[in-house]
């Protein structure tokens, strides 16, 4: 046992007593013997529980109940009385208190309730810590970036979240938010939840391409004892964990279309019912759906409901690529080496010029997130305090070095041409390694040096399927 235990009782013997037993067990604790001096003693002692008695000297125990709960919220309080009745329970449970107890108390009784009750207390602690720390680096400005489209993107959500703030129901609208994979999705609906009306209320998210549809309905609605074969206690569903606050939906574009009906009646009725149950239940939570997938093309192919998506496009947001984001590209890896380079606990490496123009010219097929991750690497394994082109692990995707092998510089820009483009020379490589590879997509990706995603990224950008064998292109 541990935590630190405020004892407010006017009868010296019965404080001892306790005093000397919560001691032994490992307890802190002080003693006040009136309200008004174990409230001086509040902010000071922090206490994790208050052991209150009802009959107190000038302030009483309901009193000092009231003011217990606005001065120190996290703090368990158990009531004790020599002259209980069921009206004075029910006033100190209707008040916060935890449990109440009987004179002469109980001290292994006591000691119970206390232990629960700091217990609880470290819980309630480590909730408020916890969404604090996901609400750290949820501002609008870690969203980076001066490219016109980032500028745009700024602008809707910061209109969004005035006209969220004076909404009259509470009913916040669905929000589509579209970009690649790596464009920071995620950070676009944490910036909505945290920066908006709903920030002290829970953020849940849930990837709806990593679960197969009947795990995903019960995840999302909850189930009930029995309603399928290991469902052996009831469970609540996302949606509900959500109460109050935002459901982020990733990847809205893979989930079944049974499940697409489901969403739809959610967003409508607002309304959830669990597996197995035959009631459905009031819900108040707000939907953030994302993808990469075009979900107006998926319509068109009867993929995707019509009517879920126009209701989940009330407001669309759009993420450009980084690609076409110009110089941001050099804003967001000066962030990145800054931030890898604290961690690592390293003094922050400039960019040399040659690595600048790499950065400008690659084509960051898994954006931002795939610059993130580069800088990592490039960071903890930079020898010197300036990252050269070679640190960036480049150059086996997009860069070669000014002369390298005695061939001009193809990356550079200069006048001298090249005796092949480097579109074709990388077009060879990949080619080379997937005939290697025996045409096995991660294998050769792996010989690369490249993420899976960006082999098929560049797969389909020199038109490399229609030279797979048959057997292979569909289920690359």
């Amino acid at each position: 046992m541990s935590g630190a235990i405020l004892i407010i009782e006017d009868e010296a013997v019965l404080a001892k007593n306790m005093r000397t037993y919560l001691e032994r067990h490992g307890y802190e604790v002080e003693h006040a013997a009136s309200a008004e001096e174990g409230l001086a003693r509040v902010d000071s002692f922090a206490p994790d529980a208050v052991v209150l008695d009802f009959n107190l000297p000038g302030m009483d125990g309901l009193q000092a109940l009231g003011r217990l709960r606005s001065q120190c919220p996290a703090a368990q309080v158990i009531m004790v009385t020599g002259h209980a009745n069921v009206e004075m329970a029910v006033e100190a449970m209707k008040a916060g208190a935890l449990d109440f107890l009987t004179k002469p108390v109980a001290l292994a009784k006591l000691g119970m309730l206390l232990e629960r009750a700091t217990a609880q207390c470290k819980k309630d602690s480590e909730l408020v810590y916890h969404r604090r720390r996901e609400g750290e680096g949820a501002d609008l400005s870690t969203l980076q970036g001066e490219s016109p489209g980032m500028l745009a993107l700024h602008a809707t959500l910061r209109q969004l979240l005035h006209a969220e703030a004076r909404l009259q129901d509470g009913e916040a609208p669905a929000v589509l938010v579209r970009g690649e994979t790596g464009t920071g999705k995620e950070l676009v609906a944490r910036a909505l939840h945290f920066n908006g009306p709903r920030r002290d209320k829970p953020f849940v998210e849930l990837n709806c391409a990593a679960l197969p549809a009947q795990l995903l309905e019960s995840e999302l609605f909850g189930h009930e004892r029995g309603a399928f074969t290991d469902a052996r206690e009831r469970k609540l569903g996302l949606v509900e964990t959500a109460e109050g606050g935002t459901l982020f939906l990733d990847e809205i574009g893979d989930m079944e279309q049974g499940l697409q009906a489901k969403l739809l009646k959610l967003l409508e009725e607002r309304t959830v019912r669990r597996l197995g149950s035959v009631r459905e239940q009031r819900v108040n939570v707000r939907i953030v759906a994302a993808t990469h997938r075009p979900l107006d093309q998926l319509v068109r192919e009867n993929r995707f409901r019509a009517d879920l998506y126009f209701r989940l496009r009330v407001v669309q947001l759009e993420l450009p690529p980084l690609r076409e984001r110009g110089d941001d590209v050099l804003l967001l890896a000066c962030s990145f080496v800054a931030r890898h380079a604290a961690r690592y606990g390293r003094a922050v490496p400039g960019l040399s010029p040659e690595a600048e123009r790499a950065l400008r010219r690659h084509d960051w097929p898994g954006n931002v997130r795939e610059l993130r991750n580069l800088l990592e690497q490039a960071v903890l394994l930079c020898r010197g305090d300036t990252l050269q082109v070679e640190d960036l692990g480049l150059l086996r995707d997009s860069v070669r070095l000014p002369g390298q092998d005695g061939k001009p510089d193809v990356v550079s820009g200069g006048s001298v041409p090249a005796v092949r483009t480097l579109p074709e020379l990388e077009r060879e490589a990949l080619l080379r390694a997937l005939e290697l590879s025996g045409w096995n997509v991660s294998r050769a990706a792996r010989e690369l040096g490249i993420s899976r995603d960006t082999l098929r990224y560049r797969i389909d950008k020199h038109g490399l399927a229609a030279a797979m064998p048959a057997d292979f292109r569909d289920s690359r």
